[in-house]
């Protein structure tokens, strides 16, 4: 059994004086995967027993940014999806096992007015070219926020939020065409009518209320869904305005 965890943390500085090592221990991951770290080289050194660690920093400090801690060493890491475009905030970090691939994800977001919505779609189609050109080689396990509320079931407020960042009809579609092309939504998979949110707004008490969203995922190859044994949220865990989310393979 392989446990992967998956959280984006909003800050790694900020969350580990908020409880991120202690969970870190209790939750024994043997593969964990940290989004919007906020991190720039030599800012930060954690001791993790066990465990290699691998960082993609953006070029903008203090700005989005991805890491892995993994117990099972590698056969390769790369970084990014050597698209330059693509490459430069830090994303994306892929490690090579011996039998699937790990992608950790951090999806840019369309922002406020969809200002990014545009180049969001280029990412979309590239990225997807990208997993698919990785799933013909050996199965994938995606996993990060991919800022997308992909059905209605995944947030508390659809109809108020049609035309928001995270849940345009735009966004939707790219995830749907990432399900078509090969791909499970592990968590959905296992629970199709479950109701349950992985991220809270810090405004208007939401989390206190629970009017949330899921945007983080683990995503598999088809061909890995009968090896999943276990797709959980973690909402009761704190420290960011994300909770974790959980993936068990069976290995």
């Amino acid at each position: 059994m392989i446990k992967l965890i998956s959280w984006n943390v909003n800050g790694i500085r900020a969350c580990i004086t908020k409880g991120f090592l202690d969970y870190f221990n209790e939750v024994d991951a043997d593969i964990f995967c940290l989004q919007e770290i906020k991190l720039s080289p030599d800012q930060l050194e954690l001791s993790l027993a066990g465990y290699q660690q691998y960082f993609n920093y953006a070029e903008k400090k203090g700005y989005s940014g991805t890491a892995v801690f993994t117990k099972i060493p590698p056969l390769s890491c790369t970084y990014g999806m050597g698209i330059s475009e693509h490459d430069h905030e830090g994303r994306i970090i892929t490690l090579e096992f011996e039998d699937f691939y790990l992608v950790n994800v951090y999806t840019p977001n369309s922002k406020q007015e969809l200002e990014r919505l545009d180049y969001r779609m280029v990412w979309e189609n590239d990225f997807r070219n990208y997993l698919q050109s990785l799933d013909a080689r050996k199965p994938v396990i995606l996993c990060g926020d991919l800022n997308v509320a992909h059905q209605e079931i995944d947030l508390k407020n659809p109809k108020a939020n049609k035309r928001h960042a995270g849940f345009t009809e735009e966004e939707r579609t790219k995830l749907s065409e990432l399900l078509n092309a090969g791909f499970i939504d592990s968590y959905r998979y296992l629970y199709p009518d479950k109701e349950s949110y992985s991220w809270w707004s810090y405004r208007f008490n939401a989390r206190a209320k629970n009017v949330g969203w899921r945007i983080d995922y683990f995503c598999t190859s088809e061909r890995l869904k009968d090896r999943i044994s276990k797709a959980e949220i973690h909402e009761s865990v704190m420290g960011s305005d994300h909770c974790p989310v959980e993936l068990e393979i069976i290995t």
